[in-house]
């Protein structure tokens, strides 16, 4: 059993706390940068381009991922109290959300600038599976998401929670870096546009369903609202594929 008595402030100037949530934004956003950097040629970016880019992406996780989780998850929660809306660094960034906000910006700005999308979501989905990764060990260290009561021995007492419980942060930290890992290697041998994007989408939404058997969420008709998101993810996903005539 491990005794979760972290801090998720790394340190404090003033009335200024620098958090790990942050940090692990800050250091997701600066990954998806490099990456634009390093491949703005074949993207066909310029240099401003690249950092405007990114900062949309940035603007479009942040945006999507805080309104998914104030009208889809925690709408009596932000209703009873609307000045918490604007705390995202207490956490409460939905992953479904972050993903449709991403997609939103990606989409907005290569229409703008008439760049391809599909290739260009190909070549961030990597370093944003990596920034989600991230993310739910932020998650972890604010002592939030956990899953259910188990008397396993890597259980989890978290400050808040009845009983030890299992470290779904974790688990699902591990399997975005799984993720991470077969999505490298699968861009070792050439594809279709579209296709390393819509597996990240594929494997994403396959996981977030699977782990989601352990967290405790209202379920309806027996599956969690981020179930159903899941299946719409892993749905379109296979859309795409069965359009290009490929899986894998």
């Amino acid at each position: 059993m491990f005794i979760h008595n972290l801090d998720p402030i790394i340190f404090s100037i003033g009335p200024i706390a620098i958090r790990w949530y942050g940090l692990a934004y800050l250091l997701g956003f600066l990954f998806v940068w490099y990456t634009l950097s390093k491949n703005k040629e074949e993207l066909k970016l310029t240099k401003q381009q690249v950092s405007d880019l990114a900062f949309w992406l940035m603007m479009g996780v942040i945006i999507g991922s805080r309104l998914y989780s104030v009208f889809i998850w925690n709408p009596s929660y932000y209703l009873s109290q609307p000045w918490k809306i604007l705390a995202v660094w207490e956490g409460g960034m939905a992953f479904h959300g972050g993903v449709i906000g991403i997609f939103t910006a990606l989409y907005l700005y290569c229409k703008k600038h008439k760049l391809r999308i599909l290739h260009v979501a190909d070549v961030i989905a990597i370093p944003v599976v990596f920034a989600l990764a991230l993310g739910r060990i932020a998650n972890f260290i604010n002592g939030e998401l956990y899953g259910p009561i188990t008397d396993l021995p890597w259980c989890v007492q978290f400050p808040d929670a009845e009983g030890c419980r299992h470290p779904y942060q974790i688990y699902a930290a591990i399997k975005r870096f799984a993720v991470v890992g077969i999505l490298v290697l699968l861009k070792q041998s050439r594809h279709k546009e579209g296709f390393i994007f819509f597996t990240t989408v594929l494997l994403l939404g396959i996981g977030r369903f699977t782990l989601d058997f352990l967290r405790e969420d209202v379920l309806y008709a027996g599956l969690s609202t981020g179930q159903w998101s899941s299946i719409a993810m892993v749905a379109v996903a296979l859309y795409f594929f069965a359009r290009k005539g490929k899986l894998f």
